[in-house]
């Protein structure tokens, strides 16, 4: 077991406001982490260390063995998965589904003179394949729906076969449907031992997919809990983080919470 991320009281502070607070927090290579909290409680910038495209204020984050401000980033980035809503708009959406993801191997986000060996275009099947996309490898992607963008966009995170696999609201805005099928598949993946350290952000406790083994709960950017899932994800905790009384179901591996 070794560790992926290493946050020492860690800090980001943007226009004299903390957007992280002081956070210490490390993921090993096993485990398969939830990141909850309100709206602007740094849960993006969070996102964004751990993908080495923020540097942190004071503290000191590590990724991969690596520490930020010490290593050469570009060296580093192929190795972390990531995806994002904002990701998607920046895929060209006139490219081919089989192209968006297999483009992850030069990471770029649309085809052009690039050469592709075989191994690749192999990658790029399997991984299809696996998250029920093979039938849409030849659709464009700008003609897809929500669901099958966030899917597409995951194959290409996992197209390198990264060690640490990133994931910014891969749920938020599907339907019912969608969303279902999705943490499905995000599930039989996260139970996989062969599963890279994942680490997932949202807003919601329906969005957390069994298989996902650990639970870090922010405020104002600061930890209120972290630790396994099943001892960590309380009704107390969620009060603290959310700033109203929570209450809290669990059946199935599955989560519900509301006020009350």
């Amino acid at each position: 077991m070794a560790s992926v991320l290493e946050f020492s009281d860690v800090v980001v502070r943007r226009t004299g406001r903390n957007i992280v607070d002081g956070l210490t927090w490390s993921v090993n290579d096993d485990e398969r982490w939830v990141v909850l909290g309100p709206n602007g409680a740094g849960k993006t910038s969070l996102l964004q260390l751990a993908d080495t495209f923020l540097f942190p204020t004071s503290g000191t984050v590590q990724v991969l063995g690596e520490t930020l401000g010490k290593t050469n980033v570009f060296e580093l980035r192929p190795r972390i998965g990531f995806t994002s809503s904002a990701l998607s708009r920046r895929v060209p959406a006139d490219e081919i589904v089989r192209n968006v993801v297999m483009t992850a191997a030069y990471s770029v986000l649309g085809r052009w003179n690039e050469e592709y060996e075989s191994v690749d275009e192999e990658r790029a099947a399997e991984v299809l394949r696996d998250w029920a996309l093979e039938d849409l490898a030849d659709r464009v992607f700008g003609t897809l729906s929500d669901g099958e963008r966030k899917r597409v966009l995951i194959a290409r995170a996992i197209m390198t076969d990264p060690e640490l696999l990133l994931l910014d609201e891969p749920s938020a805005s599907l339907d019912l449907g969608s969303r279902e099928v999705l943490l499905g598949l995000l599930s039989t993946f996260a139970k996989s031992p062969t599963t890279p350290a994942m680490v997932m952000v949202t807003h919601h406790v329906e969005e957390i997919p069994p298989g996902f083994t650990h639970v870090l709960l922010l405020r104002d950017g600061k930890p209120v809990a972290a630790g396994p899932i099943p001892t960590t994800l309380t009704r107390e905790n969620l009060t603290e983080t959310f700033g109203m009384p929570i209450a809290l179901a669990e059946a199935g591996g599955r989560f519900a919470a509301r006020a009350y």
